[in-house]
């Protein structure tokens, strides 16, 4: 048995700039976690070309001893908590179709092996998520998979311990796109609004995690956090989108480099 939900979270912005804004701002995200002997260490970062499908390839590995619950920590074996996440980032042009953007991406566990692994799957789509089955299941799948829409602007829907004012989309307004503030029924108006571009990432995420009598327990814990990330992620996302808004894919490539050098000098320091 797995565990799959879909997750879908809306942006002002559009599909294209979106590529900038998530990669700028996974590599901010990548030197916050890393510290203190756990965080996240870059093997790869590579551009990657197969069955004629481009994009970029990258492999990282994942510390995570103190970021797990502590009934996982008390029985993991040392060397267990640590993940390998494969990812192929084939903007834009994944399945043929030339204006969508998928990123697909798998954690496994090299102690557990095939009993626990996490696949995330992402289409990018320039609307507001009121697609069904973007990613192509089968009917039986698909009727167990449960929907869940992320509002960034919604402050119930951040941890109270994650709440920064400054990461907060109901009070940010861009200097250079006038956009936001995110007021209560912002999505109605983006609707309305052909001046502001619009996109939603659909993010089906399916976990396995097979260990007698911890599996229910650990797979929706996975799961709740998946959806923490997703929306602490995607508010930063918005609200840093004047660092990143002017930026190129070189400028990317290069701030990704440097970001891998700094991890690297943070491991050996820790």
């Amino acid at each position: 048995m797995v565990l799959i939900k879909e997750f879908r979270v809306v942006l002002p912005c559009s599909v294209q700039e979106y590529q900038v804004g998530q990669l700028y701002s996974v590599a901010e995200a990548s030197k916050n976690e890393t510290g203190g002997g756990e965080g996240i260490e870059v093997l790869k970062n590579e551009p990657y070309e197969k069955d004629g499908e481009k994009g970029q390839y990258t492999h990282k590995i994942y510390h995570l001893k103190s970021k797990v619950p502590a009934f996982v920590r008390m029985i993991a074996p040392e060397g267990s908590l640590v993940f390998h996440e494969k990812a192929w980032n084939a903007y834009p042009y994944c399945r043929t179709i030339a204006d969508l953007f998928r990123y697909a991406s798998v954690v496994t566990n090299e102690y557990m092996k095939d009993d626990f692994f996490i696949k995330i799957e992402t289409w990018h789509k320039p609307d507001l998520g009121t697609l069904e089955n973007v990613h192509g299941l089968d009917p039986n799948t698909w009727k167990t998979v449960e929907i869940v829409h992320i509002d960034i602007a919604d402050r119930s829907q951040v941890e109270p311990a994650d709440y920064k004012a400054d990461e907060d989309p109901a009070l940010f307004q861009s200097v250079k796109t006038k956009r936001g503030p995110l007021g209560p029924n912002w999505k109605k108006e983006l609707a309305n609004n052909p001046d502001c571009p619009q996109m939603c990432a659909y993010k089906l995420v399916t976990i396995k995690f097979k260990w007698w009598g911890l599996q229910s327990k650990v797979e929706n814990f996975i799961q709740k956090q998946e959806k923490r990330i997703f929306t602490n992620f995607h508010r930063q996302l918005f609200c840093w989108i004047d660092k990143w808004i002017d930026l190129t894919m070189e400028d990317i490539r290069r701030m990704e480099d440097e970001t891998q050098k700094e991890l690297e000098t943070a491991a050996l320091l820790s």
